[in-house]
């Protein structure tokens, strides 16, 4: 594999400095780092992940998920503006969905946000989702960590919405906020058990005009249907809100509630043990990063893979059996 060499990277030294003094210029640029496929920016990326490290995790990191058209965007910049007048630095890790076609990404949400974007103390960080299930791209681990060492003590994470699996943005924040719409017919209809267990709060958006009837209905019916789950780990009792992004109502309440849930699970111990359950994690997600980048890196691997799909095709081989051989082939390698 051939070592190429970005133009215009800095030394490791630059960008660590210049993350710590919250310059977002170079925290925008470490992140495209973190993010890139070059072997030269992964050795690069490794050295500012390690030495940023002693400075992050001072944050509240929260996942914002929900269906297209809850209005997630409407929603996180009438938080993050909340959060903004509270004293709070806040940032917005929005993940785009890309298209299975292209590859390619709208990445439109510093549009969508463009009054807290013009913020100082909010930092939009759009990246593409790419084949990542949950709607979280590879690095937002990783963009979290610098993002927190940049002085950032609120972190947004928006997903793509429901509909894979949200465990991946669940098992790397601290707190789930799951957006639900009213009066789009059945209130429970569409909406997965596991994804209402992982939520630590149901707000649901657009409680505004004719629409407030309705939303206090699914409110209702939706702490009906918490009911039936047990308590979770944290010892936190899920809780369920109405809110009106564009009028603005019912955020604060948000905020004070995921101030009780802080101080609940600070003190009962959850809050590192959670912590300390993400960093195995994301010490996993990069060993199977790795063994899957050294697996289909390998030019003997892709031969056979070419002849193997040949193979699978004609009904030559089952597609086990030449899972198996492939496998073979790579340990012996070793």
């Amino acid at each position: 594999m051939k070592n190429y060499k970005s133009k215009n990277r800095l030394n490791a030294a630059e960008y660590i400095n210049g993350v710590l003094a919250g310059d977002r210029v170079l925290l925008s640029r470490a992140i495209t780092i973190i993010e890139s496929n070059l072997t030269s920016d992964k050795k690069l990326a490794k050295e500012i992940i390690q030495s940023i490290l002693p400075n992050s995790g001072n944050s509240i990191r929260i996942g914002i998920t929900g269906v297209p058209g809850v209005g997630k965007s409407t929603f996180i910049e009438a938080f993050g503006k909340l959060l903004i007048t509270k004293g709070h630095k806040v940032a917005i890790l929005s993940i785009d969905p890309s298209s299975q076609r292209s590859k390619g990404s709208i990445l439109g949400d510093k549009t969508r946000m463009e009054d807290l974007a013009n913020l100082d103390e909010a930092y939009i960080r759009p990246s593409a989702s790419g084949d990542t299930l949950g709607g979280v791209a590879n690095k937002t681990g990783e963009t979290m960590f610098l993002c927190e060492a940049a002085g950032y003590d609120v972190i947004l994470v928006e997903t793509v919405g429901v509909g894979q699996s949200e465990t991946a943005v669940h098992s790397m924040t601290d707190f789930f906020l799951l957006l639900m719409l009213a009066g789009a017919g059945d209130e429970l209809q569409g909406i997965k058990k596991g994804i209402m267990e992982m939520a630590d709060m149901l707000v649901i958006n657009k409680a505004d005009g004719d629409n407030v009837k309705m939303s206090q209905m699914a409110k209702r019916q939706y702490q009906n249907a918490l009911h039936i789950f047990p308590l979770s780990e944290s010892g936190w009792s899920p809780l369920v809100s109405t809110v009106s992004a564009i009028k603005n109502t019912g955020i604060e309440w948000v905020w004070d509630e995921i101030g009780n849930y802080k101080k609940l699970v600070y003190d009962n111990g959850y809050f590192i043990k959670n912590r300390n359950r993400q960093k195995i994690q994301w010490m996993y997600n990069n060993i199977n990063d790795s063994l899957k980048e050294l697996f289909y890196g390998s030019k003997d691997i892709k031969n056979e893979l070419n002849g193997l799909e040949k193979k699978v095709i004609s009904s030559e081989i089952s597609p086990v059996k030449a899972a198996e051989n492939i496998i073979k082939k790579f340990k012996a390698s070793f």
